[in-house]
């Protein structure tokens, strides 16, 4: 996820000539801001499988999604995209990307599946919903700071459906997890955010990059995922979750002393 900016000023606006980069590089800018944009598509495959009751699939085209996300913002400062085409809002495009396909889907997908308390089940959708789409549109919900964090759970719900569905937990369960970090969503914790908070950044990206593959694994071995390899593969959420409240408790004595 790309963190926001501010709406670009024009160099005319700003009383400074506007700067003119060549059509290839505009092209380039453009085809970075397509590549962003297929998130969608991916996330309607993973919608359209959903309904179609074709669980693999669904969650196939949701890590695509999310693969697609964690590399257009390196392509993105590769061609310098802000200063190419400060007229387009790239940020705003990413949030509504990452909206539908880290909100909107998994949490269709919770309920096409009949993953959520049968009593209620309006409320477990509307609640992340809502929650998210509070926690999306807050100021600090992405810090630009040197570091990079998000703040309040970053609605990782295409995670959280995936380890409901294979790990086969009850439904009461599943109700009560939606509404500990719907509420989570509020509280200002941050969260790293794996391709460009500071710390630990290498190993980040190490660990996540082989928890792709192991979830690319399970995939394949659906219906009937292997159960050493299903638990296996929660180190990643937990190392995500460990040093995340790490940084965040250093951070804040840190500014505490100060």
């Amino acid at each position: 996820m790309n963190p926001p900016s501010a709406p670009s000023v024009s160099g005319e606006a700003a009383g400074k000539p506007a700067i003119q980069f060549s059509l290839p590089r505009q092209a380039a800018a453009y085809a970075v801001h397509a590549y962003t944009a297929s998130g969608l598509i991916a996330g309607f495959r993973a919608l359209c499988a959903t309904f179609l009751g074709q669980a693999r699939e669904a969650f196939l085209w949701m890590l695509i999604a999310v693969i697609i996300d964690a590399t257009d913002g390196l392509l993105a400062r590769a061609v310098e995209i802000k200063r190419v085409l400060p007229g387009f809002d790239g940020a705003k495009l990413d949030d509504i990307i990452d909206y539908f396909t880290f909100v909107i889907v998994p949490i269709a997908f919770l309920y096409q599946f009949g993953l959520l308390p049968t009593c209620g089940t309006l409320f477990f959708v509307a609640l992340p919903l809502l929650a998210s789409a509070y926690g999306f549109c807050q100021a600090a919900a992405k810090i630009q700071a040197s570091d990079f964090f998000f703040t309040g759970f970053p609605s990782y719900w295409n995670i959280i459906a995936f380890y409901l569905y294979v790990g086969q937990t009850p439904a009461w369960f599943n109700g009560a997890l939606m509404c500990v970090l719907s509420v989570f969503v509020f509280i200002p914790i941050r969260y790293i955010y794996p391709t460009r908070t500071v710390q630990f950044r290498r190993l980040t990206n190490f660990l996540g990059g082989l928890w792709v593959v192991i979830l690319l694994t399970l995939l394949w071995q659906f219906p009937t995922p292997h159960p050493g390899l299903l638990l296996l593969s929660l180190y990643y959420p937990l190392y995500y979750t460990v040093l995340s409240f790490y940084l965040h408790a250093i951070t804040r004595k840190t500014v505490v002393a100060t």
